[in-house]
């Protein structure tokens, strides 16, 4: 059985102190979310302060990127290899906002996913379509063209240490959310995908939704069976409701 995960994304948002507060705040209600593995994944400069606060509870903590390079003359990157000694667990690759508004390809994505895994990190893939692409019917095509590109990379069993996410881009940030239906379809292909190629390594991937997730809806998306858990962005700010959403992954 998959262990269900639930990824806040704080983006680029937060100060220290309301860091502390928040963390404090999702530590001490833990207790109800105790069979959901939780990560919170800050911008990088507080990521010592956040592994710092999270040591002594369950909450694990991720980047929101990383640099495909090991090392070198690449200003403002950073690499896997310095996220693994800050001691993080994860980090996001593919992000629809970095695929976007810094246009990375997905074979950058590629090998960003080979770095993480390299050095120990969870890539946690993130893959996804635009409006105009769901509306000229290319969803399949497209998230399948951005899962190719790193299977034929990594190879299928890379995807026994990584982490999928389906964001359908016209959800994020927009209050917009696909139906549990729509979800349920597009994590079903993504997981038949991967089991035509390994049927053990799919039924054990875990497949997270992200795309405005909220503690209103996050029960009935994460009740279908092919979602794992939620990739969450700006409720993962609020303790009250990033809490709710984890707990509702409890039976």
């Amino acid at each position: 059985m998959r262990q269900p995960l639930v990824v806040g994304n704080w983006k680029m948002r937060g100060n220290a102190e309301g860091t502390r507060s928040l963390i404090a705040e999702l530590i001490e209600a833990e207790g109800a979310f105790s069979g959901t593995e939780v990560g919170v994944c800050p911008p990088f400069v507080f990521l010592t302060m956040v592994t710092a606060l999270c040591a002594d509870s369950s909450i694990r903590v991720g980047a929101q990127n990383v640099s495909q390079h090991d090392n070198g003359a690449f200003t403002g990157e950073v690499s896997a290899a310095m996220l693994a000694e800050l001691g993080a667990a994860y980090v996001l690759v593919g992000h629809s906002e970095r695929r976007e508004c810094f246009a990375e390809s997905s074979e950058t994505v590629a090998e960003k996913f080979l770095a993480a895994q390299a050095h120990g990190l969870t890539p946690v893939l993130c893959l996804g379509e635009t409006l105009q692409q769901r509306e000229r019917g290319e969803t399949e095509q497209t998230v399948l063209a951005q899962l190719d590109t790193v299977l034929a990379s990594a190879g299928v069993e890379a995807f026994a240490n990584s982490v999928l996410a389906y964001e359908p881009v016209w959800a994020i940030g927009t209050g917009k959310t696909a139906s549990p239906e729509q979800a349920q379809q597009v994590h079903q292909i993504l997981r038949e995908h991967i089991a035509e190629k390994d049927p053990a390594v799919a039924g054990a991937l875990r497949i997270l939704y992200g795309g405005s997730v909220k503690d209103t809806n996050a029960r009935v998306l994460f009740s279908q069976p092919d979602i794992d858990g939620g990739l969450v962005g700006g409720a993962s700010l609020e303790a009250g409701q990033f809490a709710a959403i984890c707990a509702s992954m409890e039976n």
